[in-house]
């Protein structure tokens, strides 16, 4: 039975989603450093929210977690690339608290717009100070929406309910999304000269951090208001502070900061700056959504290996897991059969899809064969971390999918490249799950891959395959299958045998001492 720890303060319903499916959970928040370093190993899943550290040094204690999950959207609290060298799927849940925390920011909005914390304080303290706090229509003013991904179509919706002009600027936002949600694309330049609010809601990456700076905010209409329910660190808040002062900005709306939590800030001196304490997704209805849905998506992955929502690998759903798993088969397969054959350095990789694998989403297929080409090489890959060591290597990887007739069915084709350059191997799937080699080095070849298998190059002479058979039977080794092809009369020729027991070096070297064996590797599926 798998395990999961679930590390921070969250709704019990994701302890009770897990128990339901099968899953042992066991809850232990407010833990240090060291002491989940001390517990983690014995658990296949971590959920965490924010307070919860998944450092490096957690990570290479974890000996048997597969996947962690962030109850929430962001992933700062993560080492995802630690995550992913290790093979740890890294999952989050982006849709739970997608409308509260896009509600926060029109709530911000609004209490920007019409100075209401001030006004609070101000009538509170008995003031009544009416004619001091002259806000701002939101009608017909322009917002500026950086970061059309879930949160900011949501905003985006919102601000046209207000009868606000929206325009955004998202470089994956395609025009027939934009003119499904009413607003404008524009470019970031364009966004800042013409926004009277400008909020954002786009993650922290290095393109990202600091995009709100001394520059961008010159950029900006005089009296602009800034909201930020996304991010501390999108916005520098030292230039913010400057603007303000100048008079540059008008204002700012502002749920995460810098440095958290923000007990102490410059910005909390100035009237015209509303600051609430990460709270875009504090209700009660998203802490339900957000737990029950990274426990369902943990669980699908840990029982069915179906992923959702991942940051570091392809998604993958269950009947897509169910459906692939002949093909994905079959292209590890095909990746182990050219991994040990590689004698020199690796320089690249392509996989060629033809016929009905071509229609498939190959990028979980790519990948399977990437990690089993380099799984003879380096023993501790998978799927998850092979696109990442490969590009530590500056393995240049390429997917390729075709849409000519093929003589199979399906067939992928993978082709490496090394520094003695290209070859080929492909296979099909016979009966739809059955995975057969096709070809070799661009010669037919008709092969089952069983566990112990015998690799030859040869010319093309006769009575090799009786000194072969001699050889092999000589040693006591037995030959299952026997598969032969070659390019043309006396060119190069391939066998393929299958034996019941691996082959040792001792036989290994005899098989290579015959006459016109040009190569000979045992191989192991």
């Amino acid at each position: 039975m798998p395990k999961v720890l679930i590390a921070d303060e969250m709704s019990s319903q994701a302890a009770e989603v897990f128990r339901e499916r099968g899953i042992e959970a066991d809850v232990a928040t407010g833990l240090g450093p060291e002491e989940l370093i001390a517990r983690i190993g014995a658990y296949e899943g971590l959920v965490v929210r924010s307070a919860t550290k998944v450092t490096g040094a957690a990570i290479a204690a974890a000996d048997n977690l597969k996947v962690v999950g962030r109850a929430g959207i962001g992933v700062d609290n993560i080492d995802v690339e630690a995550a992913t060298r290790r093979g740890i799927v890294v999952m989050n849940a982006p849709s739970g608290n997608a409308v509260t925390t896009a509600e926060h920011a029109i709530a911000m909005l609004c209490a920007l717009a019409r100075e209401i914390p001030a006004a609070d304080r101000s009538t509170r303290a008995g003031k009544w100070e009416k004619s001091r706090f002259m806000g701002v229509e939101l009608t017909g003013k322009t917002l500026g929406v950086i970061g059309c991904g879930n949160i900011g179509a949501i905003v985006a919706e919102r601000g046209l309910g207000l009868r606000m002009r929206v325009i955004a600027h998202d470089p994956y936002l395609s025009p027939e999304r934009a003119r499904d949600l009413g607003v404008e694309k524009v470019e970031l330049d364009i966004l800042l000269a013409r926004a009277d609010f400008i909020t954002l809601h786009v993650p922290m990456t290095e393109e990202t951090r600091g995009m709100i700076d001394a520059a961008a905010l010159a950029k900006a209409k005089r009296g602009v208001r800034i909201i930020n329910c996304a991010r501390g660190g999108l916005v520098v808040e030292k230039d913010l502070v400057a603007a303000i002062e100048s008079g540059q900005v008008a204002g700012a709306a502002l749920d995460v900061f810098e440095h958290e939590p923000a007990r102490d800030n410059p910005l909390f001196a100035f009237d015209q700056v509303v600051a609430t304490p990460h709270l875009g997704a504090a209700t009660t209805e998203a802490q339900d959504k957000v737990a029950l849905q990274i426990a369902a998506q943990m669980s699908d992955y840990l029982l069915t290996g179906a992923i959702s929502n991942a940051i570091n690998t392809p998604a993958l759903s269950a009947e897509e897991a169910e459906r692939l798993k002949p093909y994905m088969r079959l292209a590890e397969l095909l990746g182990s059969f050219a991994g040990q054959l590689t004698r020199t350095g690796l320089k690249g990789m392509t996989v060629e899809y033809e016929g009905e694998a071509a229609e498939l989403d190959c990028r979980p297929l790519t990948q399977i064969a990437l990690t089993g080409l380099l799984r003879p090489i380096l023993d501790d890959v998978n799927m998850v971390s092979a696109p990442v060591l490969a590009r530590q290597r500056n393995i240049d990887v390429t997917e390729v999918k075709h849409e000519r007739d093929c003589d199979y069915q399906t067939l992928i084709r993978l082709t490496v490249t090394t520094e003695r350059g290209p070859r080929s191997v492909s296979g099909t799937l016979f009966g739809g799950t059955k995975p057969r080699l096709v070809e070799i080095k661009g010669i037919e070849i008709e092969a089952e891959l069983g566990a112990h298998m015998l690799y030859i190059t040869n010319e093309d002479r006769p009575g090799l395959i009786g000194a072969l058979g001699k050889t092999l039977g000589d040693a006591g080794v037995n030959i299952a299958t026997f598969h032969l092809g070659r390019a043309e009369r006396g060119a190069e020729a391939i066998a393929l045998l299958e034996v019941d027991e691996p082959i040792s070096a001792e036989v290994l070297e005899k098989v290579r001492a015959l006459p016109h064996i040009k190569q000979a590797a045992a191989l192991r599926f």
